[in-house]
């Protein structure tokens, strides 16, 4: 072992240590290290080099959700071992990566990537976002729940026109057109969510469109976007309030399901590390400051609702799934893919655990009435 890597190892460990990690211990937290090029290229990356060696298998955790929450407790993330390059806190700030030219690639590296491996993983109504455990026991009831909450906070009516911005599968639009009796009408930037979508509810009181929501131009009477505005971007943040109070009518309302971060400098920096490398290009979480400056003049706030530590119990509900279901994916997953995933589901209950990462529900009404659809900018 050379000096670097020895200076490196023992940087690690005894940063690991502060948190209550020993390496190669024998808490169910703890490190197991199997390769000793590990520690340099933590030492070097962070963060990123930290989940691009657990791909690697240079270590393995028996619960990699409750290591990465004792290094978010323990404040590791601002130390080395969660450090951001400068470049890319630049980057993050003066590049648009969300605009509409780039908007679709994270439908083609994440959600097109099969619907067989969501079908595994996910509820049987297929919800890929937060569920609501309020007196839920299993992810079904949890879902159920969410969707529910939504349409009380909505105030969901027989006849009302509704537009679901990131519909997902649609499974969230059929499940309102059939128990509350509205229109939905459902829009994805997704290939493989729209064809299915349109051939599983068919013949529902739902329509879907493959389309950017820039592209979206009409009125309802509310509008929900869930688990969707994490794509949007701080440089479309403003652009995304406008088009969506264009397509409202004057007494409709907008809730915003959103994953979001206290951090407004790095909150894009952070994100668009290993995340953004491997599972949601191009995504980034909005801050509270962020949020507030893009609903200025276009929307009022009625509630702001926070429920981060049900997403916890919801990614370990996926993960669960997706680890039992692995023998039946794996002639199409390779084990590497299964890594990538295991990582990602894992230290995001992790980070949620430690309220490192919120899940907000915003419900907004419109405040100006009097703008035109063809006063929104063009899209980009």
């Amino acid at each position: 072992m050379n000096w670097k890597l020895k200076l490196a190892k023992k940087k690690i460990t005894q940063l690991l240590a502060t948190a209550g990690i020993t390496v190669n211990g024998n808490q169910p937290h703890d490190v197991q290290v199997h390769n000793p090029s590990f520690y340099q290229k933590v030492a070097l990356r962070g963060a990123t080099g930290l989940g691009e060696s657990y791909v690697d298998g240079w270590w393995d955790c028996q619960k990699v959700d409750q290591l990465i929450y004792k290094v978010l407790i323990a404040d590791l993330h601002k130390t080395r071992l969660g450090s951001i390059p400068l470049v890319r806190v630049l980057a993050a700030i003066v590049l648009n990566f969300q605009s509409f030219r780039r908007a679709r690639l994270v439908g083609e590296h994440h959600y097109d990537l099969g619907n067989d491996l969501f079908e595994h993983m996910l509820d049987e109504n297929m919800i890929y976002s937060c569920a609501y455990w309020k007196d839920a026991k299993t992810l079904e009831e949890a879902q159920k729940n969410k969707l529910d909450l939504i349409a009380h906070k909505l105030q969901f009516e027989k006849g009302m026109q509704i537009l679901d911005v990131g519909c997902g599968w649609g499974s969230a639009a059929r499940y309102f057109a059939e128990r509350y009796g509205v229109q939905v009408t459902g829009i994805t930037i997704s290939k493989q969510q729209y064809t299915w979508a349109c051939a599983r509810h068919a013949g529902r009181a739902v329509t879907f469109h493959l389309q950017d929501y820039r592209q979206h131009l009409a009125r309802y009477d509310a509008i929900y976007s869930i688990g969707m505005f994490e794509h949007v971007g701080r440089k479309n943040y403003k652009q995304f309030m406008q088009v969506m109070h264009a397509n409202l009518e004057a007494h409709g309302r907008l809730l915003l399901h959103t994953i979001g971060t206290d951090y407004t400098l790095l909150a894009a920096a952070y994100y668009n590390s290993w995340i953004n490398r491997n599972i949601f290009p191009n995504s980034e979480l909005p801050s509270q400051k962020l949020l507030v400056n893009a609903l200025e003049d276009e929307f009022m706030i009625d509630d702001w609702h926070n429920f981060g530590s049900d997403y916890d119990k919801t990614l370990m509900a996926w993960y669960q799934r997706f680890d039992r279901a692995y023998p039946a994916l794996k002639e199409r997953y390779d084990e590497r893919f299964r890594r990538v995933w295991t990582y990602y589901l894992l230290v995001c209950a992790g980070a949620f655990r430690a309220r490192h990462t919120q899940l907000w529900q915003l419900l907004l009404s419109p405040v100006d009435t009097t703008r035109r659809l063809d006063q929104i900018p063009a899209c980009r």
